[in-house]
């Protein structure tokens, strides 16, 4: 059982190392029509499937944190004005959208997992996306409509969601998730037999 609690702590905290750096990393990446390509998705499937939902939700949680600290210093320009706009609502969907995707998909993995374990990753690494951008379209449109229609200055909304936040950001991120989940279930099988 301790050495269980052990693998627990020093897997989390590695996978919480990976977020911070992946994210870190997604910061310095040029981005692409104003949105940069979030990494940080990847150990938060792999964290949700290794330790169940609720680490899912903490890995997502820490995203959150990360996003909401780029958003108030400004390191995020785009989550900048969302700050400005409503610091409390900014932190609650920069949180939410994050532990939501580690949650929903560690839930997914569970459901799935002992019918077929790569069935089960590829799913969980298909949901925490569409999640955590789900619900930022959902809260932008619900809460920052305003800020919104700044970043598509001037263009039609429906086409600069379709074009800009699924296009360019949404779709890089779930093809990432996708490539990934055949060597997540690996590096599964691979920590199952320590």
């Amino acid at each position: 059982m301790k050495k269980q609690k052990i693998k627990h702590m020093v897997g989390m905290a590695i996978l919480l190392a990976m977020i911070v750096v992946m994210q870190f990393i997604s910061g310095i990446i040029p981005p692409v029509g104003g949105f940069t390509i979030s990494l940080v998705l990847i150990p938060i499937v792999l964290g949700s499937a290794l330790f169940g939902p609720g680490a899912g939700a903490a890995l997502g949680g820490a995203f959150g944190v990360i996003v909401f600290i780029n958003c108030v210093t400004g390191a995020d320009p785009g989550g900048h004005m969302v700050f400005q706009a409503s610091p409390v609502l900014c932190f609650l969907v920069v949180m939410g959208k994050g532990i939501l995707a580690g949650l929903c998909s560690g839930l997914v993995y569970r459901v799935l997992k002992g019918k077929n374990p790569y069935l089960a990753m590829l799913c969980a690494a298909i949901v925490c996306p569409v999640v955590n951008t789900g619900v930022f379209i959902a809260s932008m449109l619900l809460f920052f409509v305003d800020v919104l229609s700044a970043w598509a200055q001037g263009a039609n909304l429906a086409g600069y969601i379709m074009s800009g936040l699924l296009l360019v950001n949404f779709l890089p991120e779930l093809a990432i998730n996708v490539v990934f989940s055949p060597a997540g279930e690996r590096i599964l099988q691979v920590v199952d037999r320590k």
